[in-house]
């Protein structure tokens, strides 16, 4: 039994050192009939690795947000077809007296927050300029429902919070440009005319697929926009956040959130409600649906450049039986079973396509490589895809190679010697 096991690894390996030298006296011929492979593979395996490390982008924001976060908002996140925008726009923003009507009502939840965010703001340090800036006014408790983490500096205390302190924590990217080469802690930016002194710079996020990096933000009391801007007018965009208790269902509190919320806005049963309780899976669902759909549309792409490689492969795989007849003839004489051409033509087929794959993949790996060193977006081939192009490509050698393998192992071999 042992020797027969021997017997047949010593004719596997002589198989494909008979294909890898039939390859090899064939450079041209074995490039030009991976390529299609080389193409299919890597269209395949860019696509999935793509969606792979947008889904992670993804889910890094979602997560950033807060899975455990109910958001409070006038403006509802299941956008569609019927989205009616116009209605949303006339509801009310979420006010500082809701948010301490949820933290007296509350029960289920850890902590909430009021989050007033004014967009596109230009903020000056000396002739230093940021534009764009997002100014977030939050109220005491932010830090407990949005997880960050500080470069440098500290938080708000309760008084600055409550007093509405002219105080600010700014992002790492808003630190670099407004001081390039000094401590921002302790100095003073300019915003709409007001001065506000840095106490604190946020740890370095990186850019987020949904827009809520902290990096270019700078987050202020919420005490303190509301003295110079109306919270509940069409310049804010304001919201509670509510962070779950440990161990309590989204689905519970946010059933509890809308009954506080109800009876603070004093509607009557049956009425429709003026707010919404958005969750970060309002997010996270369709885009799984999108990501599903941009990988079946590789597939096809792929496999369509997987047929086309595979056709080229039978091919020259035809090409190659014509070629070796006489030496198949010579083979069989000497005693070579049918199964030893088999799996000889076969391996050779197989390395074919493994040829064209790893190419693919390496094809892969580097624009990956560039891609994530060249701008702040990640993008990782994952063991799982490369084990995926590897996978597709013997399945395409064994299918593009057996016809033309199961055609040279039941040639003759008498009249194969005799071929020209």
């Amino acid at each position: 039994m042992i020797k027969n096991i021997r017997t047949v690894i010593n004719q596997i390996m002589e198989s494909i050192a008979f294909a890898y030298e039939a390859l090899r006296n064939n450079k041209v011929r074995t490039f030009l009939s991976t390529l299609g492979i080389t193409i299919g593979i890597f269209c395949i395996i860019m696509v999935l690795t793509m969606v792979e490390s947008l889904e992670k982008n993804v889910q890094a924001s979602v997560e950033s947000l807060g899975k455990d976060v109910i958001f409070i908002d006038k403006w509802p996140w299941d956008f569609g077809s019927d989205y009616k925008w116009w209605k949303y726009m006339n509801r009310p923003n979420p006010k500082l007296a809701e948010l301490r009507t949820v933290k007296e009502k509350a029960t289920l939840s850890d902590a909430s927050t009021l989050v007033v965010t004014l967009g596109g703001s230009t903020v000056k340090y000396e002739s230093n300029s940021a534009v764009g800036v997002n100014i977030l006014g939050v109220s005491f408790d932010y830090d407990k429902v949005r997880s960050f983490d500080f470069f440098d500096g500290r938080y708000f205390t309760e008084g600055e919070s409550k007093n509405g302190s002219m105080v600010a924590i700014i992002g790492y990217a808003l630190a670099e440009t407004l001081f390039p080469s000094v401590n921002p802690i302790d100095k003073e930016v300019t915003l709409k005319g007001r001065k506000f002194r840095i106490i604190g710079v946020t740890q370095k996020e990186g850019e987020s697929l949904l827009g809520n990096s902290l990096d270019n933000n700078m987050i202020i009391p919420v005490q303190t926009v509301a003295n110079y801007v109306r919270i509940n007018s069409d310049r804010a965009n304001a919201q509670i956040q509510v962070k779950a208790a440990t161990g309590i269902p989204l689905e519970m509190m946010e059933d509890e959130l809308r009954g506080i919320m109800r009876s603070t806005r004093k509607l009557k049963p049956g009425q429709e409600q003026n707010f919404a309780l958005n969750k970060t899976t309002l997010i996270a669902e369709p885009l799984k649906a999108v990501f599903g759909v941009i990988t079946f549309a590789g597939w096809i792409i792929g496999g369509f450049a997987m047929l086309v490689g595979g056709f080229g492969i039978a091919n020259i795989m035809f090409v190659s039986v014509k070629e070796r007849t006489n030496q198949i003839g010579i083979q069989k004489a000497l005693g070579a079973k049918n199964y030893f051409i088999l799996i000889e033509f076969l391996v050779e087929a197989i390395i074919l396509c493994l040829v064209g794959g790893a190419i693919g993949i390496l094809l892969v790996w580097g624009i990956s490589y560039w891609v994530t060193n060249s701008i702040d977006f990640t993008i990782s081939l994952s063991l799982g895809n490369i084990l995926t192009g590897v996978t597709v490509s013997v399945v395409i050698g064994l299918i593009s190679g057996f016809i033309p393998a199961w055609t040279a192992s039941r040639l003759d071999p008498v009249i194969a010697i005799r071929a020209k």
